[in-house]
Order: structure tokens, then sequence, then C-alpha cells
């Protein structure tokens, strides 16, 4: 008895329609009723609203793409050559095999192969892995924020000690060169 109380007390109402023998009410009246947008007309056919299903259509596009394709092989092989384009071609063509072949000698020059290879693989994997950590620590919340200011805190701090007066600058520069040369041999 409770439930057909509660039931005739809310009504649904559209624009046309009459519901619980009420007539339809406005929105901005009451806040009671609630009126339904009208839907669409149902689609008549699928083929009618879209003609690219059809094999014939899609014989049509293939039919432009071959013509098309045949128009400009016929244009290309009158076209006048241009030397700029085959000078540029043929250098990103040599430059290639030279890297390459930089490459394998390097590769020849190496003695323990197998060493340089667990070295590289451990190397990718350490760098996964490493991505892996940051990304967690990059959504855990307040963490990003306070190690940005870290960063940026460490930037001033590094730029004053070492890169403001001229002094610590050239100091600076010694130790640079200094490692440089430690682990290249190469003095700079």
């Amino acid at each position: 008895m409770a439930s057909s109380t509660s039931s005739s007390t809310l009504s649904i109402s559209s624009s046309s329609t009459l519901i619980d023998a009420k007539p339809p009410c406005r929105q901005s009246t009451s806040p009671h009723c609630v009126s339904l947008p009208t839907l669409p007309p149902p689609v008549q056919s699928q083929t009618q609203t879209r003609p690219w299903k059809t094999p014939a259509f899609c014989r049509k596009i293939a039919r432009n793409v071959m013509s098309k394709v045949s128009s400009t092989t016929t244009e290309t092989a009158t076209a006048p050559v241009d030397p700029v384009a085959t000078s540029a071609e043929q250098l990103s063509v040599s430059d290639s095999p030279e890297f390459l072949k930089t490459i394998q000698e390097t590769w020849e020059k190496v003695e323990d192969k197998y060493a340089v290879s667990t070295i590289a693989v451990a190397g990718a994997i350490a760098l996964w892995g490493s991505a892996g950590v940051i990304s967690a620590i990059d959504r855990l919340p307040l963490v990003p924020g306070a190690l940005e200011v870290v960063g940026i805190g460490y930037t001033g701090w590094f730029a004053y000690k070492n890169i403001l007066f001229k002094p610590d600058r050239e100091v600076l520069v010694q130790k640079i060169k200094g490692t440089v040369k430690e682990i290249t041999g190469i003095d700079i």
C-alpha cells in the first residue's frame, strides 16, 4: 500500500503524453517532473547510408587509385632529372654503409664480445627497470613536486658555488678537463 502511494507522487512526463492523468508540467515551474528528449528516427537501410561499404564503391576507388598511379608513373618518367635531388639521394645512400662499416670495424676490434654483449643487455634491462621505478615515483602524491623543488635548489646551489664567480668557473673547467683526460686520455 505504501508503494502505491509513493509511485503516484512521482511522475515522468514527456512533452506530448499524459502520465497518471496529469498534464505535462514545465521544467521551470516544477522540479519534480522530468522531460525526456525525443529519439532520432530509426535508420532505414545500412547500404543506403553507407555507400563506401558496397563492393561496387570499393572497385570504383581501386580504379581511381590505379589510374592515378599509372598517370604519375608516366609523368615521372618524362620529368627532367634534378641534379640536386640525385646528389642528396647519393649522399644519404653512401652515408649509411660507412656508418655500418664503422660499427662492424669497431665490433671486430672488441676482444671479449660476450662481456660487451652482456653489459649491453644488462644496461638495457637497468634502463627499463629505472624507467619503471621513476614512473612509480611519479605517480605518488607530493613526491614529484618535492623532487622538483630539490632539483631547483641543487641547481641554484651548483650555479652559486661553481659558475657565478670567475675563479670558481676556472676551477670547474679544470676539473672537467682533468676528468675528460683521465677517461679518454685526450688533452682538451
